[in-house]
């Protein structure tokens, strides 16, 4: 699974690397080092003139059948195994697909069985580009009150590249960048040739990081220094 990320701008480099345009308030972006679900993030989708563009939605996906929102938190992950025929995900990954951006994330590896240790945060990255390009699914939600729109996106994973197995059995699924017209076209609707997508990648490096990443709520901190590398030895 992928339960916290990371992602630098400025702006103009988020557009430069996705040839999309920015439609949200440039003066509200801000490096964030420790995304959580439920959290506003910027997507890569194409709009309804055709337009590739970078806008906000809420990570956690909220199906437009869904009685209300509190289910979000939830959902902010969808299996890529599985993606293209559970409720919450199928019409998604049918007619909804988006990239996120994202300069590298987080994982966990769970300690050795009985040795009573934490599980060992990881900062992983990639190894040559400025970002990943975590392929998701979004939907749009209607509250039937008060008429208000909710957009939300999810993570679609897959099992890890080889080197990463050590770390942890899920990895977002990354999408090369000579395949996002193909992957953002929302007219492209043939699941079997969608599904040729949802694989691993190896261009990835990946270090240990301290445990202040772990935090939630008003625990949660947000720093460049959670990326920076620790010897698990002295993390214990």
């Amino acid at each position: 699974m992928c339960g916290r990320y990371v992602l630098e701008g400025p702006v103009s480099r988020l557009t430069a690397y996705f040839d999309a345009r920015y439609t949200e308030d440039e003066s509200q972006f801000k490096n964030s080092y420790n995304i959580a679900p439920t959290t506003k993030v910027p997507v890569v989708r194409i709009n309804r003139e055709g337009e590739r563009v970078i806008l906000n939605h809420i990570w956690g996906l909220i199906p437009h059948w869904a009685k209300d929102k509190t289910g979000s938190a939830k959902l902010n992950n969808a299996r890529g195994e599985t993606v293209h025929e559970k409720p919450s995900f199928r019409t998604a990954f049918k007619k909804f697909r988006c990239l996120i951006p994202a300069s590298g994330y987080y994982e966990w590896q769970a300690p050795p069985e009985g040795s009573g240790s934490r599980k060992q945060p990881f900062y992983i990255y990639p190894n040559e580009t400025s970002y990943f390009a975590m392929a998701g699914v979004c939907d749009h939600w209607i509250d039937k009150i008060s008429g208000e729109l909710v957009m939300s996106t999810a993570i679609i994973t897959t099992e890890p590249c080889e080197k990463l197995k050590q770390v942890h059995d899920r990895m977002p699924v990354m999408i090369s960048k000579e395949y996002w017209t193909e992957w953002l076209d929302p007219k492209n609707q043939d699941l079997n040739s969608l599904r040729q997508f949802v694989s691993s990648s190896d261009e990835v490096n990946f270090h240990a990081v301290g445990f202040g990443v772990s935090g939630t709520g008003k625990n949660r901190v947000d720093s460049e220094a959670l990326t920076q590398p620790m010897d698990p030895k002295l993390s214990e």
